[in-house]
């Protein structure tokens, strides 16, 4: 099997962040779980219910780190899912429990009301399910103390993460949290359109999301915000490259699965004259790894701008001289 073949099989997403954008998602996640057990064992120096162990540390919370200071602005990662996830999951999970103890299955079902509950709550946090999960097999310890989980420790492990994710992502400008404070930092000026025959709208954008009927991790608000920009970037660029240059890379400049990436190869095609027919290969997008041939002029009117890859494995448009 092909290598892009197999990525597209695993979803092998291209990461464009910067090194330095990892490893401030790495240091939030480090003094975010610090956080967390430092809160709760102060509140609790001697554990719960006799547990001399220490503070409970809920093993979800490093998964819910990962959201809010590796994804801050994610539908998932917002204060409400981490709240009532958490919550209303262990809610779940020790109702289950004590409803059914013992059983094999009571995991299961609890894992799965807490997934139904998160939808209709509009609060889908998937360390949730881990917290319904810890409730029915964490054991005597967390099995004594009842509805008491819901405040020790998953109220006190989720107030610590939420204040440690609006504290250390206050220190970086486009990276606030909750979303809502990005939202509300100066934008640079707009371009001006030049022309628009059709102009989306964000009830465009619900009414698509209702058709696509699958939880998209990104809010409405966002997702209408990246499609302005990048109009706004391509009212920028001419609609057809000038010329077509054997060994460049062009794009058609479609969205979805209609986009695709063609590398014009330097060597003629053999059956039409050099001037005439120059050979393509994909390398992005649909029809990926196919091979074809077509005229300069043919080229250019299904090209719409060309590309390059960047360090990170993305397209991005190339300016012309």
């Amino acid at each position: 099997m092909p290598l892009h073949s197999l990525r597209s099989w695993l979803s092998i997403e291209r990461n464009q962040t910067g090194h330095g954008e990892k490893w401030i998602s790495a240091l939030g996640a480090l003094l975010g779980i610090l956080a967390v057990y430092q809160l709760t064992h102060w509140c609790f120096p001697h554990g719960f219910r006799g547990n001399a162990g220490g503070a409970i540390l809920l093993a979800s919370m490093g998964a819910s780190a990962v959201l809010v200071f590796a994804v801050p602005h994610g539908a998932l990662s917002q204060p409400w899912p981490v709240l009532a996830g958490h919550l209303f999951s262990a809610f779940i999970g020790v109702t289950c429990q004590m409803l059914a103890p013992d059983h094999a299955w009571t995991g299961a079902v609890a894992v799965g009301l807490a997934v139904g509950a998160m939808h209709y709550l509009r609060c889908i946090h998937p360390p949730g399910g881990a917290t319904a999960l810890a409730a029915v097999i964490g054991g005597s310890d967390v099995h004594a103390l009842g509805y008491q989980y819901l405040l020790t420790p998953v109220a006190i492990n989720v107030a610590a993460i939420l204040l440690a994710a609006v504290a250390f992502n206050a220190c970086f400008a486009w990276r606030r949290y909750p979303v809502h404070l990005h939202r509300r930092q100066p934008r640079a000026a707009a371009v001006v359109p030049l022309q628009r025959r059709v102009d989306l709208t964000q009830e465009d954008f619900h009414a698509a999301i209702g058709q696509l009927n699958s939880f998209v991790d990104i809010t409405d608000e966002n997702l209408t915000e990246l499609l302005e920009l990048a109009k706004q970037h391509a009212e920028r660029d001419t609609l057809h490259p000038a010329t077509i240059t054997p060994g460049r890379y062009y794009s058609n400049g479609r969205l979805g699965r209609a986009w695709s990436v063609r590398r014009i190869a330097v060597t003629p095609a053999l059956d039409g004259p050099s001037s005439d027919r120059l050979v393509y290969a994909v390398v992005a997008g649909d029809g990926i790894g196919s091979i074809g041939h077509a005229s300069a002029a043919e080229l250019r009117q299904w090209a719409r701008f060309e590309v390059a890859p960047d360090d990170g494995g993305r397209w991005s448009k190339t300016r012309e001289d």
